[in-house]
């Protein structure tokens, strides 16, 4: 991910430890775990004062989202090639507590032979939580990899009533 595309952060606190929250000129361009893989690393850009209406409106939506309440997303601007940012698109449709497979994911978009680009384009999802990557799992329903770490993609499957 191209850190200039970044133009403001803030860090946000949720039951499953804090998350970094990054917007670009047109909204929300990231949101990681601590530790997570494919964290971006110290991002060179201000932090927000609070006043932000974009990581305002995430902090929010995370609250809402924690408690089990309905919340609507801030607008979302991830960095990513045409085929990934189509992927996580997708990702915002699956139904939460339904979790999708990959290989119905592909079949979604019309990739079906193209198991392994779509599983790295999941993976590199750049907005944790939000955009639910969590919400995919292996075609056995295992807990496949989650860039968070498994115990947290339980934890999010869980919340929206999975079980996992």
């Amino acid at each position: 991910m191209n850190a200039t595309h970044h133009s403001l952060q803030r860090r946000i606190d949720t039951p499953l430890g804090p998350l970094t929250a990054a917007r670009s000129a047109a909204g929300l361009s990231g949101l990681w775990f601590d530790g997570q893989k494919h964290h971006p690393g110290p991002l060179q850009v201000p932090l927000d004062d609070g006043s932000d209406p974009v990581l305002s409106a995430t902090a929010a939506a995370l609250a809402a989202y924690f408690d089990g309440r309905p919340f609507t997303l801030p607008p979302l601007d991830p960095a990513g090639t045409a085929f990934q940012r189509a992927v996580w698109r997708e990702l915002l449709a699956i139904t939460p507590g339904h979790p999708a497979t990959y290989g119905a994911l592909a079949q979604r978009l019309g990739h079906t032979g193209a198991a392994r680009a779509l599983g790295a384009a999941v993976g590199r999802n750049p907005i944790s939580v939000l955009v639910p990557c969590h919400r995919v799992v292996g075609a056995d329903g295992s807990l496949t990899g989650y860039a968070g770490g498994l115990d947290r993609k339980r934890a999010l499957l869980a919340l929206e009533g999975a079980g996992a």
